[in-house]
């Protein structure tokens, strides 16, 4: 037994005081717990080679247009979700044949049974979009290389924004454009060393994160047979979700609400262009910390989230020392409603949006005097608050309101990467990626990402977590998300 393990267990034994322990063993743990992941600086030099246009094998679409949900139709996921895929070179069969031609003919096959992502969306007369087929249309996959070696790139298990030219975009392409716009793009990008990545860009009408792992496995899985293999069968389902007769809002909604721009928050994130921070959190600490935000709470069932959640918004908070202390702040997340629609149940190989948005809000003196318990007790009452009746309650508010634009007024949005199958869904036969995932926050600098770490079972449950800060308060960030002393009490 180590010094450092003696000394905490006499700490505690004489204080008896669990939380006790636990801060003395993260002031001396904390820097193994919590690591801050360096990317480099590049310039990667890009050369497109071809551009085509990929349909389905066979006349798969007998509808002139599909209906989308208001789920599907939400402000918030009228967007292109960017990721990447790295790959080493192997001497694998599927490697040594054109890796461009193995993905375009299995694409052509997976395209049949997901034919909406052949199409194109276009809004109707009341501003709702929906699916339309017609000639010259298709997937759009690109071909490119660089004179450059993967090794070249640094760190490969840390997104870099520097990658976001592996990503294919228009010339003078619009932001947030969706309408007319190809619903599936990838980019195949060889490196020198033999390796390549996979930039895909899937607009978010058409499927959530579960149901854009679901595609990726279907398209991964029939590179590896040389034949099509869907498993479960994709269904569209959409019309489970379509709006009540006569629409019916049961909730205050506040995640759609506006709010006036009273405090410093938007205008220290918004002036001066943020930088994009990564820290590698271990299993370890994220298990201390739920222990602790349940500390003085028998009755609160906390999980894993709604601590990490609850003790990233106060840190983020507190770093960039938000002003009026009365100012409301709303902290956002999606929730899968997958298991919670009843009425009528979802079909397996539902692929489509089934994500609802919980929105807690607490003013900032509470953030920051208030303790983790209490934050995390907020966040999970608004996490299990997401029921069916919830649902069909924002469905039926997006149909009379249909929001417009999106609202940052004194916000951070969490999303959670950390439950997807992103690395085994990317294994195409060239085995898993080095990294699969999302790129550059700072086009949207009120968003952290939890991301799960590469590596598989060596990982042991770590996740990464990526926050957009700027300069002044990063120092300050990744004091309070490490607990070190001084930063002041969390519970």
């Amino acid at each position: 037994m180590s010094n450092t393990t003696i000394f905490c267990c006499i700490i505690f034994y004489i204080s008896n005081d669990y939380f006790f322990f636990v801060k003395v063993a993260v002031y001396f743990l904390m820097d193994s717990w919590i690591q801050e992941l360096r990317f480099p600086h590049l310039s990667i030099p890009i050369t497109i080679d071809s551009i085509d246009s990929v349909s389905p094998i066979t006349e798969s679409n007998p509808n002139t247009t599909l209906y989308l949900s208001n789920l599907d139709d939400m402000i918030g996921v009228r967007v292109f979700t960017p990721t990447v895929y790295f790959y080493r070179a192997t001497g694998s069969k599927h490697h040594q044949e054109s890796v461009m031609q193995v993905l375009k003919d299995s694409l052509s096959r997976v395209l049949v049974p997901y034919y909406p992502f052949s199409g194109r969306l276009r809004e109707t007369e009341n501003g709702k979009l929906e699916v339309f087929f017609g000639p010259n249309q298709g997937a759009l996959l690109v071909e490119a290389h660089s004179d450059v070696a993967l090794e070249d790139l640094g760190d490969l298990t840390v997104p870099n924004p520097a990658w976001i030219k592996l990503i294919y975009k228009f010339p003078n392409e619009e932001q947030y454009k969706v309408i007319d716009m190809p619903l599936l793009i990838a980019q195949v990008t060889k490196f020198t060393c033999g390796g390549f990545s996979l930039g895909l860009r899937i607009c978010h009408c058409l499927c959530d994160g579960l149901g854009a792992m679901q595609f990726m496995k279907a398209w991964a899985e029939t590179v590896k047979a040389g034949c099509l293999v869907v498993n479960p069968k994709p269904t569209w389902g959409r019309e489970t979700f379509r709006p009540r007769d006569p629409p019916a809002i049961e909730f205050p909604h506040a995640e759609f609400k506006k709010l006036e721009d009273g405090s410093s928050l938007t205008r220290s994130l918004w002036e001066v262009k943020p930088v994009q921070k990564c820290y590698r959190i271990t299993h370890e600490y994220q298990a201390r910390l739920k222990r602790s935000a349940q500390l003085y709470g028998a009755d609160f069932s906390c999980s894993t989230f709604d601590a990490m959640a609850a003790h990233v918004w106060k840190s983020w908070v507190k770093a960039l020392d938000v002003t009026p202390l009365d100012y409301e702040l709303r902290l956002t997340f999606s929730i899968n409603t997958r298991h919670k629609i009843k009425n009528p149940p979802l079909k397996d190989g539902f692929y489509g949006n089934a994500l609802c948005v919980a929105c807690a809000t607490s003013t900032v003196e509470r953030l920051i005097h208030g303790s983790l318990n209490e934050t995390a007790r907020l966040v999970n009452s608004v996490r299990l608050g997401i029921s069916e009746r919830y649902v069909r309650s924002t469905i039926d508010y997006v149909e009379l309101n249909r929001p417009k634009r999106l609202e940052f007024g004194g916000k951070l949005s969490i999303t959670q990467w950390t439950r997807f199958c992103i690395y085994e869904s990317g294994d195409f036969g060239w085995g898993r990626p080095v990294y699969a995932g999302p790129i550059d926050l700072t086009p949207t600098p009120q968003v952290c990402l939890f991301l799960p770490e590469g590596g598989g079972s060596e990982a042991g449950g770590a996740m990464v977590l990526c926050i957009c800060l700027p300069e002044y308060a990063c120092c300050r960030f990744k004091e309070l998300l490490s607990l070190k002393p001084g930063t002041g009490p969390q519970t």
